[in-house]
């Protein structure tokens, strides 16, 4: 298949002064080799990609967004530094809902204006170019950081899903769902604007 097959209606390249994000393709995997090395950054994601597990994560990636199941983007600075990776997934356009996901970032960038950056990219194009009524975003209970990040952005705490998912060491995992619907967005969009507009 070639790499131009990969890229869809859902997974276009998307572009703001604060980040861009271009759907995952074989040429980003150095760079996303680099960006995933910290195993920090994987303590709460079901999949361990740094050191000699980021092939398999890599090929895995990129088998899903070739066959449509997920759209993968990998997400640049304005330099074009690749700094980490997010996507839709859970995509059900017959409801007009996905969710946003298996996002994971260098270190460099946490606490920048690259996460609220990217997910303003997704957002946007999701309730404006796509129709979708609803995004959901949900993360593990015992991460903290992403729970306030993702409540900071707008979203709505709907609940926890006991016992959802089971992490890479085999415990379980209960997980916090979020969701932002398509007539909460304008207020979302003009407060993320205004804060990414304040710091860059």
């Amino acid at each position: 298949m070639s790499e131009s097959a990969t890229h869809t209606p859902l997974s276009v390249s998307l572009e703001s002064p604060w980040v861009r994000l271009e759907p995952l393709s074989e040429k980003h995997r150095e760079g996303l080799r680099a960006a995933a090395s910290d195993p920090l950054i994987w303590t709460h994601l079901f999949l361990d990609g740094s050191g000699v597990r980021f092939n398999p994560w890599f090929d895995w990636s990129l088998k899903v967004a070739r066959t449509q199941k997920e759209a993968v983007w990998v997400v640049l600075t304005p330099s074009n530094e690749v700094v980490g990776t997010t996507r839709y997934l859970n995509i059900d356009l017959t409801n007009k809902r996905v969710e946003i996901g298996h996002t994971w970032y260098a270190r460099s960038v946490w606490a920048s204006t690259i996460n609220p950056g990217a997910k303003y990219l997704l957002l946007q194009h999701g309730f404006e170019t796509l129709g979708l009524n609803r995004i959901e975003l949900k993360t593990d209970i015992l991460n903290t950081r992403s729970q306030a990040a993702i409540t900071k952005l707008g979203a709505q705490r709907e609940g926890v899903l006991r016992h959802h998912m089971v992490r890479a060491d085999g415990s379980l995992r209960d997980t916090v769902m979020f969701s932002i619907t398509r007539d909460e967005w304008p207020q979302v969009a003009a407060k993320l604007l205004a804060r990414l507009e304040m710091v860059g």
